[in-house]
């Protein structure tokens, strides 16, 4: 009898322990699980598109930026609806009318798509650089990005060069690649001259993996990459205004001229 209970209390300890072992390898299991889940969760989010003006425009910056050209809403800084996760497609599959279409964030399938304003409210004319800065890159899918950006109508489609080859992929303008730290790097830069006071420019940012581009592989599967825009302000001296405007009149008297002795 004595031998039966010393058994029984035996068993009750085994469980005991096996229950303990139990619920501290369930309690690791969780927490691995979790860790893995939030970096999953930082590689596949990759954060906001944002576009912003220059960080170190004083306050009396003649640029201002806004989403709707009917509700002026004045903003540092416009933020594209996230996008966590996206497939390549053809650029054929982007809507004809993409500019056009909507103004703010329009994120269409796999694709991201912004509409903006940007403005001189001063009495004279400014230039302005625009520019996309690739912040981050991961699995080298910065291979098979496109960056089609329209102003005021007129669309430009931005990409790496071939990896192979070096040249320009088809109907697409280079990287600029400039001021490399890094994965950091300036993938478009662009000059916009003579902004004349109280006239928008309207502004459709359009970013998605290109499909028919040969340096679309597989290896690109579950990369990532961030990025941002930049408007930056400089300012035109009176002088020059005045011979810009003067340079215009010459053109347009010469225009004149010309039709005046055709007819």
């Amino acid at each position: 009898m004595a031998k039966d209970v010393l058994l029984t209390a035996e068993k009750l300890n085994k469980r005991k322990k096996t229950a303990k072992v139990a619920k501290i390898a369930s309690l690791v299991l969780l927490g691995v699980l979790t860790t893995i889940f939030v970096i999953l969760t930082v590689i596949f989010k990759g954060g906001r598109f944002v576009i912003q003006l220059d960080k170190d425009a004083t306050r009396d910056s003649s640029l201002v930026i806004y989403d709707f050209k009917e509700d002026r809403d004045i903003k540092r800084k416009l933020y594209a609806d996230e996008m966590p996760y996206m497939d390549n497609i053809s650029i054929k599959w982007i809507p004809a009318d993409i500019d056009t279409e909507k103004e703010g964030s329009h994120n269409g399938q796999n694709y991201i798509a912004y509409t903006f304003y940007v403005e001189n409210i001063s009495n004279v004319a400014v230039d302005y650089w625009y520019e996309v800065v690739i912040d981050d890159v991961i699995k080298r899918v910065d291979e098979g990005i496109r960056i089609m950006i329209y102003l005021n109508g007129e669309p430009t489609v931005y990409a790496k060069k071939n990896a192979d080859t070096g040249e320009a992929e088809p109907d697409t303008k280079p990287f600029y690649e400039g001021n490399r730290r890094s994965e950091e790097y300036i993938a478009v830069l662009e000059e916009r001259k003579t902004l004349a006071p109280n006239s928008p420019d309207r502004i459709t940012i359009v970013v998605w993996i290109e499909g028919d581009d040969p340096d679309t592989v597989n290896s690109l599967i579950g990369g990532d990459i961030k990025m941002h825009m930049n408007i930056r302000e400089e300012r035109i001296n009176p002088n020059e205004l005045q011979k810009i405007e003067e340079s215009k009149e010459s053109e347009e008297e010469k225009v004149d001229e010309q039709n005046d002795s055709n007819e």
